[in-house]
């Protein structure tokens, strides 16, 4: 009897230990895993804007487009979308406006035609996609986005690069679309002057002659964003129109990964505007990332021997936005401004031209 007591104790345990309301825990969903708070930085560009001599009407545009594009970017992460989704957003409503040496303010090469570059990486996980060379694609953000989530590739040209965009729906346009009178009129003073231009001196028409011994006029083309979403995670992308009057193909940092565009969640996002050669020859966005990584220093440290110290002391001129895994923001060029803006992780929102 004592025998039958024990096994119905034991049953009634069993049946007990196995009631639905103790079913093992199922592991988190990522929208469950927000860590509630986001940062977001963007730059158009950097050089000596002071001498642009923007009128304040030029001035509230600037603003304003900088704003859209901060709002962009802002409403995908408030959401809880993903850092990369973020950054193209932005780099998108940038590339839209004429404003900007990237996608409709895109400048000339040597031959009357607007080639486009960009990048955009994810810190969680490594992965990368870029193009190059490009003509006929409107948002060349969206078709590297595209290269780096639907292809086992990294940097695709040309003509390549397009048939893989319009083969996975990114929007193509006739070359016609891009054009701007005012960048126009740059290509052919350029030409005229036999010079390379890095970009505009705002509304004037005027360009600036590239010179080893005088960068006092240069403004700085591209437009980039960085941006850490409620997930922990870090993006950077970087979008240009390159260099007016550029020849032979040329192709700057913007599409090389660790040179104007970088993002790891063991350090930072990054993403650089200047000369491009100079940012290629000293891998600067990587430069960054990497004291982070193992000097384990601050961020605005890393930046300030970047671009203050090494880019600085190889000649180059430029600036760069970058964020950490903690959200601090940092903001750094050589010249007298870098159009710029930043949603802080308190909601503190600026939009910037000249240095303060």
């Amino acid at each position: 009897m004592r025998l039958h007591y024990s096994i119905l104790i034991f049953l009634l345990l069993a049946i007990g230990a196995c009631k639905p309301s103790e079913k093992p825990a199922q592991p988190m969903t990522e929208k469950e895993n927000l860590k509630g708070k986001y940062a977001i930085a963007i730059h158009g560009g950097a050089g000596n804007l002071k001498k642009l001599k923007l009128t304040p009407e030029q001035e509230s545009e600037y603003l304003a487009a900088l704003e859209l594009a901060l709002a962009a970017g802002q409403n995908i992460l408030v959401a809880g979308g993903k850092c990369e989704d973020a950054v193209e957003a932005a780099i998108r409503t940038m590339e839209d406006s004429p404003l900007f040496n990237a996608g409709k303010g895109a400048v000339f090469n040597h031959d009357g035609i607007n080639e486009m570059d960009a990048a955009i990486m994810t810190g969680k996980d490594l992965q990368c996609g870029a193009i190059a060379g490009v003509r006929h694609i409107r948002n060349p953000i969206s078709a590297a986005k595209m290269v780096m989530e639907k292809s086992e590739h990294v940097l695709l040209t040309s003509a390549g690069a397009e048939e893989f965009a319009s083969a996975h729906g990114i929007e193509m346009v006739d070359s016609s679309y891009f054009f701007t009178q005012l960048r126009w009129d740059q290509l052919q003073e350029a030409l005229k002057e036999d010079s390379i231009e890095l970009d505009h001196d705002g509304k004037s028409g005027k360009s600036s002659k590239l010179s080893t011994n005088d960068f006092n006029e240069l403004k700085f083309g591209t437009v980039g964003c960085v941006a850490l979403d409620q997930y922990g995670n870090l993006a950077a992308g970087t979008s240009t129109g390159g260099l007016t009057n550029k020849r032979y193909g040329r192709i700057g940092d913007t599409p090389l990964i660790g040179s104007g565009t970088y993002a790891n969640n063991k350090s930072c996002a990054v993403s650089c505007t200047g000369k491009g050669e100079d940012f290629i020859r000293n891998n600067i966005a990587y430069d960054i990332a990497a004291q982070l990584e193992y000097s384990k220093i601050p961020l605005d440290s890393a930046v300030y021997h970047s671009i203050q110290e090494k880019l600085v002391k190889s000649k180059g001129r430029g600036g760069c936005i970058a964020i950490d895994g903690q959200g601090n923001i940092c903001m750094n060029f050589t010249t007298t401004g870098m159009y710029r803006g930043y949603i802080d992780t308190n909601g503190q929102k600026k939009v910037l031209i000249y240095a303060e």
